[in-house]
């Protein structure tokens, strides 16, 4: 007797649980009324969260290298933060901030025209600088390798200090040793230019004498 009771015994244990998972697996789960979810529901995160920290987002630069379109893209963004379509309070335009009457000496005469076509502002660009680069052809071999206030100077930091205040002014600064600086409204001077845009290769563009569109 005692023998078909230890047989039997498991074969019964394991027949119940069987028994028991298979309607443990088929049972339907009902979700109550109160819990259904039926339209939108307003989000409490993180508007609501009295103790959210304020999220700050900065904004970085592309980085392309030193080639010619590095250097462009990083004065454009020192400029507009790249933005085409962007005027300053001082009405200067488009993504490299460029004066009425230096897009006149380009041969661009509409301001609105100018504003809305990138195409164009990227040649205009690239007008100036080499026509910034004929204007300084004498004071750059002269002065690139050597050290002007603390910093040293290089071709490209040459032209970008000219995009930002002429090339009359750089040629001042160049040849007085940064006795003579200026500054823009916004009080950036050529030697800050100078400085952050230096070591850029911009022998892609050529000097030119008097460029026109």
């Amino acid at each position: 007797m005692r023998k078909w009771i230890r047989v039997f015994c498991p074969l019964i244990m394991i027949f119940i649980l069987a028994s028991y998972g298979f309607k443990i697996a088929t049972k339907e789960v009902v979700v109550p009324e109160g819990l259904k979810v039926n339209e939108p529901t307003e989000v409490l995160f993180p508007k609501n969260r009295t103790n959210a920290k304020k999220v700050t987002v900065v904004t970085m630069p592309p980085f392309l290298g030193t080639s010619f379109v590095g250097f462009k893209e990083a004065l454009a963004f020192k400029e507009s933060q790249g933005d085409y379509f962007t005027t300053n309070t001082l009405g200067y335009l488009g993504k490299y901030q460029f004066g009425i009457g230096t897009l006149q000496l380009m041969g661009v005469y509409n301001a609105t025209r100018f504003l809305n076509d990138p195409a164009l502002q990227e040649e205009v660009f690239q007008t100036n600088i080499a026509r910034n680069k004929w204007i300084l052809r004498k004071d750059i071999p002269k002065f690139v390798g050597k050290r002007i206030n603390g910093v040293e100077v290089t071709e490209s930091g040459i032209l970008a200090a000219a995009h930002l205040s002429g090339a009359g002014n750089v040629k001042k600064y160049l040849r007085t040793y940064g006795r003579f600086d200026v500054s823009d409204a916004y009080g950036t001077n050529i030697r800050k230019y100078i400085r952050k845009f230096s070591g850029f290769d911009v022998s892609f563009i050529e000097a030119q004498k008097n460029p026109k569109l």
